[in-house]
């Protein structure tokens, strides 16, 4: 093995993988720490999908610690940790705690800070995050219901969650190419700062800094920055990857959405308009009525031959309300329990494909599922792949955060299927 990822929730692993793949490498995603006797093969690198990204900080760096220990047994030789490209994460981290335990473990000097996207509009300048021309603190995220990002300097966010210094590596340097990248590595580490947020507004950018970092033992950041990664190795990217997926047979297939995001909700209303769709009532959940068992009958009695849509998506006053009443935690563990069940209801009636919206949907409908581990398919949109899973009977799943993809996703993605 050469790359190690440990990635914090089950769509940013998709998405990471996708791009690892994309560039060359033989890539293999698990659901968790493997289980013992869990074989990679010739896998060149492996990304390990935890569900750590808002659950206690101490637990997530208990998960993460046990990832980096199976990723080092297997000899990786460079560990990346995946987080959000809108740097996801409440006021105690979890992003500073993981990369402080992880670069601690490692003996890391310096690790680099960039969660740049550029082609789903996540760039970096002066230190500050952008989603498309808005600063993050004034984009949609500033309502994700568990981790509202209030705050656009990562300099600032960083090293409020880490225990220690955080510097810049800005624009004008980056944009001189490696060279210059690596020296102002060394600056750093002159003078003692663990962290280095690195300026990207384009791929480029990236490219550049992947190469500044060939020698790093700890990464930090979005699964863009991984494009500059296999070529350190030797290895060429390909034109194209083989989907995972056969077409042309058909395939009984459910979207299940809990993102409350605003590119989910733009993409629901046209799912909404194309095939039977069935909202899941938070409050019917909270007095314990039988939505799950409904939702299940409503599913069975569709068309065989059409897509079904379940979701329990609301927007940003629904959403608020919601919290209020119930408690940020309990609003959303209902709503992923019960999409959960479902999912696994389904997938006992015969669903072979699965498209899930939103980072801790995915998470607990991946792990009702009891799936250990996806091969990497073909891409719907520019960080989500379609996926398969390895060790069961096969199921084409594509888990998709609630920013990612075009108005028109859920179209694009059953168009790719076949």
């Amino acid at each position: 093995m050469l790359l190690g990822v440990i990635a914090d929730d089950f769509t940013g692993a998709t998405d990471i993988a996708n791009i690892i793949a994309r560039e060359g490498m033989k890539v293999a995603m698990t659901i968790g720490v493997p289980r013992d006797g869990f074989e990679i093969g010739d896998t060149q690198a492996v990304v390990v999908a935890l569900k750590s990204r808002t659950i206690p900080a101490a637990d997530a760096v208990a998960q993460s610690l046990k990832a980096l220990a199976w990723l080092n047994e297997r000899g990786a030789q460079q560990i990346f940790f995946k987080y959000c490209s809108t740097f996801d994460s409440t006021a105690e981290g979890n992003i500073g705690p993981v990369a402080d335990a992880l670069a601690e473990a490692l003996g890391a000097e310096i690790a680099v800070v960039c969660p740049a996207f550029p082609k789903n509009g996540r760039t970096v300048f002066n230190g500050h995050l952008f989603v498309g021309r808005q600063l993050l603190q004034d984009s949609p995220m500033k309502d994700h219901p568990l981790t509202p990002m209030r705050r656009s300097d990562l300099v600032a966010l960083m090293a409020e969650q880490s225990a220690h210094a955080v510097g810049l590596v800005p624009h004008d340097v980056v944009s001189s190419g490696e060279t210059a990248i690596a020296e102002a590595f060394v600056r750093a580490i002159a003078a003692d700062q663990r962290y280095a947020v690195v300026d990207a507004i384009n791929d480029d950018h990236l490219r550049a800094l992947g190469r500044a970092v060939r020698n790093h033992k700890l990464l930090t950041g979005g699964s863009a920055l991984a494009m500059g990664l296999p070529a350190n190795f030797g290895i060429a990217p390909r034109a194209s990857h083989e989907a995972a997926q056969s077409k042309g047979t058909p395939v009984k297939t459910a979207i299940l959405s809990g993102s409350c995001s605003a590119a989910t909700r733009q993409q629901l209303v046209r799912a909404k308009e194309l095939w039977p769709s069935l909202k899941i009532d938070l409050d019917a959940l909270a007095e314990n009525r039988p939505v799950v068992e409904e939702a299940i009958a409503w599913a069975s009695a569709q068309p065989q031959d059409r897509p079904i849509v379940i979701y329990g998506s609301a927007d940003p006053a629904e959403v608020e309300a919601n919290q209020q009443r119930y408690g940020r935690q309990r609003a959303g563990e209902l709503m992923e329990h019960a999409l959960a069940a479902i999912s696994k209801a389904l997938v006992a009636d015969g669903v072979g494909r699965l498209l899930v919206a939103g980072g801790e949907t995915s998470g607990a409908v991946i792990s009702a599922l009891a799936i250990e581990g996806l091969s990497i398919g073909e891409e719907i949109a520019p960080g989500v792949p379609w996926t398969v899973t390895l060790s069961q009977s096969p199921l084409q799943v594509a888990l998709k955060s609630g920013n990612f993809g075009g108005p028109d996703f859920f179209e694009r993605a059953l168009e790719i299927a076949g």
